[in-house]
């Protein structure tokens, strides 16, 4: 496997990257949220950030052992938050948001953030294999089914020599008890994980990594359908059309029937509001 340009850079810790690590680490127990630059795209705080810097975060987090978590933001994501309520709050405690999608990155730059490029999810989980690998540092898996778990286990250990896989676990698809989700909690605590990758899906995986803090001693980092991609299970879009921002359309084009009323409905209605708010910005000064 050959890692994408844009996440094979910044991946080993150069001097300047050793040196970020220890400022984080020097900041003591309070996550640094909002220090870093950042973006509201409508109601969403989106950070400025590459892979090198996210990797430089997740390993400062994950030596501490820090409870926190990483949204890989697109329109999906920014929509559900406007929408409702209780998702925003979410959105907003994580440590880090990304920008995952085309249109944020887009939105970064025309909000100012010169040069800001994309840190896709299933790209960011590649970069912190091959990060973990050289660094030492245990990944668990949770979610998907377990023919799925075992595929990607097996795709991630052949492409990643050295990488700890301490565990994996596919949760059922119907709500848990609470008896289930403590014992979930344990058994990611006990195998001494220092990162999870949650392959959920959108809002689920935020939903259920929120309720983890504090539980998960651990960097939790929703990866939305990275574990069906590297499994093999389902294909990405082309890089040219992850370049172009149509993604969309050859995701719409494999499940029309799930993904119609996020993409039909969703994308043109998020290209209003945004264009919206960049008017008020342009005209009112309004940020």
């Amino acid at each position: 496997m050959t890692l994408p340009p844009s996440s094979s850079i910044g991946l080993t810790p150069t001097p300047a990257s050793r040196a970020r690590l220890t400022s984080l680490r020097r900041r003591g127990r309070a996550l640094p949220r909002l220090r870093r630059t950042a973006r509201q795209i409508l109601t969403t705080r989106v950070d400025a950030t590459s892979y090198g810097d996210a990797c430089d975060r997740i390993q400062a987090w994950a030596e501490a052992r820090r409870s926190c978590y990483v949204v890989a933001a697109n329109v999906h994501v920014v929509m559900t938050a406007y929408q409702n309520p209780n998702y925003q709050a979410i959105v907003d405690r994580a440590a880090l948001v990304t920008p995952d999608g085309m249109p944020l990155v887009w939105g970064l730059r025309w909000l100012g953030i010169k040069g800001q490029s994309r840190v896709y999810g299933p790209d960011l989980m590649l970069a912190w294999c091959q990060r973990a690998a050289q660094v030492g540092l245990p990944i668990y898996l949770y979610g998907g089914t377990e023919a799925t778990l075992g595929k990607l286990n097996l795709y991630l250990q052949q492409h990643f020599p050295g990488l700890i896989i301490a565990g994996t676990h596919a949760p059922s698809f119907r709500p848990l008890s609470p008896a289930e989700i403590a014992e979930d909690a344990d058994r990611i605590r006990q195998s001494g994980a220092r990162v999870v990758f949650v392959g959920l899906g959108c809002p689920k995986q935020e939903q259920w990594m929120h309720s983890q803090l504090g539980q998960v001693k651990a960097v939790m980092i929703g990866v939305g359908a990275a574990f069906s991609f590297f499994s093999g299970e389902v294909s990405q879009a082309p890089r040219w059309m992850m370049n172009l921002g149509l993604e969309w359309l050859y995701r719409l084009s494999q499940e029309p029937g799930r993904l119609w009323r996020r993409y039909l409905v969703n994308n043109p209605m998020f290209i209003l509001l945004f264009g919206l708010q960049l008017l008020r910005e342009k005209f009112l000064g309004d940020r």
